[in-house]
């Protein structure tokens, strides 16, 4: 005779159940569960709306880190343009003439190699074809990347020289800084910012406790919080508009290395 199990359930709607069931369909059944449970909590096989966790293997949950300024390689598509922003000059370092019709506002990192190829390569350009002449300003705001070890420092050490002989050193300690300076790494040795404040006739002494004390430590920080503010998140990142009374303009956005192709034939439309 078969051994039978009976399964006796609880009445349900005043009926009640009773189960009959082999040994053999018993294990069977039995082993068919456990293998599913298995195959289920394994991952092999997965339940819409079911979540299962594995003792056994776990993945990692990686957190979010939050997006920060980074160096913007060229562009594909010329000229670049993204959008256009209200973006103030305030009392940043000025190239050419104060009343350019038109004003290119350049948030960059003495550090980033794109930046320095715009220095080598765009700004020439911009001197010959527009800046000498008298058709635009170029104004430089510090965006210093943190993973740049000196170049928060770099910046804080024109606006030391600046102190001394206005925009126009300014742009000389800048200039020397560019092309001094390795990209990409920890830039210049701190010790020898003050060789080039020398270099251009400043007084050291007073270049030297400029830098010392971080005059311009706040300022260069409100640069960095400023440029986030606008949307500039890399460096560079180019702001061009027309030249206001009040100082700001409202400027077409024009992110990463272009070339001067990139800028001319909007500037040339600006100039109309």
């Amino acid at each position: 005779m078969k051994n039978m199990t009976t399964q006796e359930h609880p009445k349900e709607s005043g009926i009640r159940i009773n189960l009959f069931i082999s040994t053999p369909q018993a294990i069977l059944i039995g082993s068919l569960i456990i293998a599913l449970a298995i195959l289920i909590n394994g991952g092999i096989i997965k339940i819409k709306g079911v979540t299962t966790t594995s003792n056994t293997a776990q993945v990692a949950q990686v957190p979010s880190i939050p997006s920060q300024p980074n160096q913007q390689a060229p562009q594909a598509a010329p000229p670049g343009n993204t959008g256009s922003v209200k973006v103030e000059v305030s009392d940043a370092p000025v190239l050419g003439d104060k009343n350019a019709k038109l004003t290119l506002i350049e948030f960059s990192d003495y550090e980033c190699p794109f930046c320095k190829r715009s220095f080598d390569q765009l700004l020439p350009e911009f001197k010959k074809n527009y800046i000498d002449a008298g058709k635009l300003k170029l104004v430089y705001r510090n965006l210093p990347l943190p993973f740049h070890q000196n170049a928060h420092k770099e910046a804080e050490a024109a606006l030391c020289a600046r102190d001394q002989g206005g925009d126009s050193t300014y742009f000389k300690y800048h200039d020397q800084i560019f092309t001094k300076t390795t990209s990409n790494g920890t830039g210049l040795v701190l010790d020898q910012l003050p060789v080039i404040a020398g270099n251009l006739g400043l007084n050291v002494s007073q270049f030297q406790s400029c830098l010392d004390t971080g005059k311009y430590k706040d300022y260069v920080d409100k640069d960095i919080a400023y440029a986030t503010k606008v949307g500039a998140n890399g460096t560079p990142t180019w702001f061009l508009g027309k030249s206001s009374p009040s100082g700001t303009i409202d400027g077409q956005i024009i992110v990463g290395a272009q070339p001067f192709s990139s800028f001319q034939p909007t500037i040339d439309n600006l100039l109309k």
